[in-house]
This record gives C-alpha cells, sequence and structure tokens, in this order.
C-alpha cells in the first residue's frame, strides 16, 4: 500500500494513461493541456496527481492565457508548483511564443489580418498594459520587423503619428500594419481607435507608405478596422 504522505506520481498511472507514453504513441495534439503541464510537472503532490495539479492550475488562472499573463511569482506561489516547476512553465511558455513568431527558412508574408494577428496575438493578449506596434512590409508584404512605438494608455491625441512611420521611411518600407492590444480582453475598436487609424491613413497616402491595416487583438480575438470598414474610406 502507497504511503498516505507520498506524492502522486505520473509513473502510477496504467502505462496507457501516462500522458508521456500517449504522446510518444499519439502525437502531442492528442494531450489535454492539463495532460501537457502534467509533463512539465513530472510529479503531483499529496492527493493530487500532475495532471489534477494541472487542472487545479489552469483553473486557478484563467486557462492558458492566464498561465501566460501571470507571473512568475504568481505561478510560483500555486500550491504544489514552487520556483523550479515555474520556471519550467514558464520557459514552454516563452519557447511557444517564439515559435509563433520564428520564421527560420524566411520572412513571413501577410496576406490576411489573420496572418498578421498570428504574429503577436500569443503574446499582446497577455499584456497587462496597453502596446502599440507597428510592422514593416516590403512590396511583397513580407515582414521586414515588427517594432513597438508605445506603451501605456493610449488615445489618438496621445500618439503622434509620424512616430509610426519614423522607421518605415528610413528603411524604405512599402507597407505597415498597425496594432495594439485592449488589456480589457475586448477587442472591439473605440472612437480612438477609429480616429488614430483615419489620421496614419491619411499620413501614409501622403508619405506614399501604404496602410494595409489596422488590428487590435483582445483576449483570444481580433478586430481588423479595415475589414470593418473603420478609417480606411
Amino acid at each position: 500500500m502507497r504511503e498516505q504522505n507520498a506524492a502522486y506520481r505520473i509513473k502510477d498511472l496504467e502505462a496507457t494513461e501516462r500522458p508521456r507514453e500517449r504522446l510518444a504513441k499519439n502525437g502531442p495534439q492528442a494531450l489535454s493541456n492539463a495532460e501537457l503541464i502534467a509533463i512539465l510537472l513530472r510529479v503531483g503532490i499529496i492527493g493530487e496527481s500532475a495532471v489534477q495539479v494541472g487542472q487545479r492550475l489552469l483553473f486557478d488562472l484563467g486557462g492558458l492565457q492566464g498561465i501566460h499573463r501571470a507571473s512568475y511569482d504568481e505561478v510560483c506561489s500555486q500550491h504544489g508548483i514552487g520556483p523550479a516547476k515555474a520556471a519550467q512553465l514558464k520557459a514552454a511558455i516563452e519557447l511557444g511564443r517564439r515559435l509563433a513568431i520564428e520564421s527560420p527558412e524566411e520572412r513571413p508574408a501577410i496576406h490576411s489580418p489573420g496572418d498578421a494577428a498570428q504574429l503577436v496575438q500569443y503574446e499582446m493578449s497577455a499584456l497587462e498594459q496597453e502596446e502599440l506596434r507597428v510592422i514593416l512590409l516590403d512590396v511583397r508584404n513580407r515582414v521586414d520587423r515588427i517594432l513597438t512605438i508605445y506603451k501605456g494608455s493610449l488615445n489618438s491625441s496621445q500618439v503622434r503619428v509620424g512616430e509610426l512611420f519614423k522607421d518605415a521611411i528610413r528603411s524604405n518600407a512599402a507597407a505597415i500594419i498597425i496594432i495594439h492590444n485592449h488589456p480589457s480582453g475586448d477587442p472591439t475598436p473605440s472612437p480612438d481607435d477609429v480616429a488614430l487609424t483615419r489620421a496614419v491613413v491619411q499620413a501614409g497616402k501622403l508619405l506614399d507608405v501604404e496602410v494595409l491595416d489596422h488590428l487590435v487583438i483582445g483576449k483570444g480575438r481580433f478586430v481588423s478596422l479595415k475589414e470593418r470598414g473603420l478609417g480606411f474610406a
């Protein structure tokens, strides 16, 4: 009989139910989020398997986005986690973030609002304050750079339109896409967002730098102002 104070271990499960063995047989896509977290945690705690700890972590912090948004100290303070496991979780999430924006063979090309959102949504949806970024594109709509221009509470009167084009002009970019996030999680464009879009589109015409879109990133979704006809008339 297992001692009452023994931690619950993944290897105590039947082989066909162990997350690591299931991953090897069926691929990582076959595992739940809690099971993937369990592989990182390796062992559970008194009264909870690693999978159960993963389930509780997802519930308490609000899913994968919540773990991503939480600070290292907040993850570390969760029951059964501690410094080492918190570091493993945050490292895995950071690798996922970098993978989302990495293009090892060639620069990614933007063919739709979804293509642009995919480059930054994973990271920007977890930000606790607003950020405004600009994607610089060449004549084939390939990404040159992604620049953070503003951080903090934004409205149309605070943003200097010239700042959004400064690096585009220096780099001889053909087009730009503006992206900012709403920390509330609701990507619905505000009147200030529309006013800023209108001003940037007009400036782009004068500077011969096309403004392809303005995206607002929320929690798990985004809005394209161009698709909605806001500020691009």
